[in-house]
């Protein structure tokens, strides 16, 4: 494996779970409206964007057209959060957006992720 791809795993292993956590509105409202809870959609949002990839090319590591749809959808949603709070924009009428395009995008990222698994696992 290269180094870059090495990279690339490394940090997918976080981002996988911070587009799941997009993509599920049970657990959005269970996590990030509790307070006692350290996951908030900021939380999500540095995970995704700054700790996990290069928020000024987030395409290497979520693939292009998925992550162009996935940041119209965000960017939608944060116009709609003047004080960025969690409750703002899980009330923001594109929400659903941002939960199907997350959806879209962790399905196509875990079929990825397994695909590669299986390449290691057939080549050992």
């Amino acid at each position: 494996m290269s180094k870059d791809a090495r990279l690339i795993a490394n940090h997918r292993v976080h981002v996988v779970p911070a587009v799941l956590a997009l993509a599920n509105p049970p657990s959005q409202r269970d996590v990030w409206l509790d307070p006692s809870v350290f996951e908030n959609v900021d939380h999500v949002f540095h995970t995704l964007f700054d700790d996990s990839c290069d928020a000024d090319e987030p395409e290497r590591f979520l693939g292009i057209s998925l992550m162009r749809q996935f940041g119209v959808t965000l960017n939608a949603a944060a116009a709609q959060a003047p004080n960025d709070t969690d409750e703002e924009y899980l009330q923001s009428p594109c929400w659903p957006d941002v939960v199907a395009a997350a959806g879209r995008l962790a399905q196509v990222m875990v079929d990825n992720d397994l695909k590669d698994l299986a390449g290691l696992h057939e080549s050992t």
